[in-house]
């Protein structure tokens, strides 16, 4: 079985992410999007609702499961029995910091490879951070996030 992980902070999830996850569902048995507790900043969805709101948007993906995890990511990939970590590029300005992270993952972690994916062109500048800027700015986000999304952003700054 072809297993990948994909890990992140889903904060919120986007077009682009689900972009990727779809991608990653037609390439392998299953994919575990991983939505990481420890994020090292002020989210702007607690873990549960990032879960919830990733569970709901890819719920249609039969061989894709999205769980919360804490820790060292090489850890939890191991814990799956995952020995493939997905991460997505948008730009070049992604690289020289996944690529660390590969490299660090390596030496932890020989077992484990690293796989990059780029999503489809419409979706390359997408990034959560950017959403959430906009949406609490009253801006309209509803192109780059699910429709799901984009209700609980509305909620959230209302």
């Amino acid at each position: 079985m072809r297993s990948v992980v994909y890990p992140g902070t889903f904060d919120p999830i986007t077009n682009g992410h689900t972009d990727l996850v779809a991608r990653a569902a037609q390439l392998c048995d299953r994919v575990v999007v991983a939505v990481a507790r420890d994020t090292g900043k002020s989210t702007t969805f607690d873990t549960d609702e990032r879960v919830a709101l990733a569970r709901e948007v890819c719920g249609s993906l039969g061989n894709v499961e999205v769980v919360p995890f804490s820790g060292l990511l090489v850890e939890f990939a191991r814990n799956m029995q995952v020995h493939v970590i997905m991460r997505g590029l948008r730009a070049v300005s992604d690289f020289e910091y996944e690529f660390q992270l590969a490299g660090m993952n390596r030496r932890m972690a020989p077992d484990i490879e690293t796989l990059f994916l780029t999503p489809a062109e419409q979706y390359a500048y997408i990034s959560s951070s950017l959403v959430t800027q906009i949406a609490r700015l009253g801006g309209d986000v509803s192109a780059f996030v699910p429709p799901a999304v984009h209700a609980a952003l509305r909620n959230r700054f209302g």
